[in-house]
C-alpha cells in the first residue's frame, strides 16, 4: 500500500544518523517521504539533518532540514514555531533523539546522568509540550516515540541511566495517550531490541577497539533470529503508528525485537 502519509506533515526529531548507514530516525523519515509526507528533518547535527533530505529530494519527496537540540526549550519552540508558520499545522511528531551510557549508579558521572536525561527525557517532554497544543487545534494527530527494551527489562550489561530515562518514556507517552485520547490524538512507543545502526557501532567500536566486530557477531548471536534488526524494521514499526491504520491504537509499546525479550534465558 502506497501514499499511506499523503498531505500529511510530520516533524522527526533525530533525523540524521551518527555515521554511514541507516540510523532509525533516518530510515524513518524517508520512509515518511516516500508514502507521501511533508518531512520536518529535526537534528542536533545540521549536516546528517541535511543528508537525510538530500536522500528525500533525490527520490523527489518533500523534506527541509532544521537544526534542533531537544533538550533546549527555546529551540524546540522555535522549530514547532517554524512548523506552523510554514505549514499550518503537525500531524504526526516522531520523537527517536536518544543516547546510550554505559554502567551503573556507581560508573556513570553526575554530568552524563543530568545530559542524557535531558535529551531522552526532557527532549520528549518539550517535543510534546510545544507539538500538542497545535495537534489540539488542528482536530488530532499522532506522536511516535522510539524508547527501547531496556525500559522493561535488563539488557545483560548496566546501562542504568537509558534504561531509566526509557521508563520514563514509556510512562510519559501512556499518560499522553490517555489524557489526549478524548482530542483524537495518539501516542505510542516503538520498542526496539538490539539493532545494528550506526550508533550503535560508534559505542561499539569506542568501547571495544578491535575487538568490535566480535561485539557486533556476539549482539547478534543473542538475538533469536541470528542478527540483530535494521533500521528500517523500526521505521516499518514507526509507520504503522503514525499512519491511520493504526487508528485505534494508542498508550502502546510495540516491541520489535526478534523475540529476544520473549527469552527466559
Amino acid at each position: 500500500m502506497a501514499g499511506r502519509m499523503n498531505d500529511k506533515v510530520v516533524l522527526v526529531a533525530g533525523a540524521g544518523a551518527i555515521g554511514p548507514g541507516w540510523g532509525n530516525g533516518k530510515a524513518a523519515a524517508v520512509l515518511y517521504a516516500r508514502e507521501g509526507a511533508s518531512v520536518i528533518a529535526c537534528d542536533i547535527n545540521a549536516e546528517a539533518a541535511r543528508e537525510t533530505v538530500e536522500i528525500i529530494h533525490s527520490e523527489n519527496g518533500k523534506a527541509v532540514h532544521r537544526t534542533m537540540d531537544v533538550s533546549n526549550s527555546d529551540a524546540v519552540r522555535d522549530t514547532v514555531n517554524w512548523v506552523i508558520e510554514n505549514h499550518g499545522r503537525i500531524d504526526v511528531l516522531h520523537s527517536n533523539v536518544g543516547i546510550v551510557e554505559v554502567g551503573g549508579p556507581e560508573e556513570i558521572d553526575e554530568n552524563d546522568w543530568d545530559h542524557l536525561m535531558a535529551v531522552n527525557a526532557k527532549g520528549l517532554y518539550l517535543l510534546t509540550k510545544f507539538c500538542l497544543p497545535h495537534m489540539v487545534r488542528g482536530g488530532g494527530g499522532s506522536i511516535v516515540a522510539i524508547s527501547s527494551i531496556a525500559s522493561e527489562r535488563y539488557l545483560g550489561y548496566p546501562c542504568a541511566s537509558y534504561a531509566a530515562s526509557k521508563g520514563a518514556v514509556d510512562q510519559l507517552v501512556q499518560n499522553i495517550a490517555l489524557q489526549y485520547a478524548p482530542k483524537n490524538i495518539r501516542a505510542n512507543c516503538v520498542c526496539p531490541g538490539l539493532m545494528d545502526t550506526p550508533q550503535i557501532r560508534a559505542y561499539v567500536t569506542g568501547g571495544y577497539g578491535d575487538d568490535a566486530e566480535a561485539m557486533i557477531q556476539t549482539r547478534n548471536k543473542l538475538c533469536p533470529t541470528g542478527s540483530m534488526g535494521t533500521a528500517w524494521d523500526v521505521a516499518h514499526a514507526a509507520l504503522f503508528l503514525a499512519s491511520d491504520e493504526s487508528r485505534y491504537i494508542t498508550g502502546q509499546r510495540l516491541v520489535v525485537d526478534g523475540g529476544i525479550s520473549s527469552r527466559i534465558a
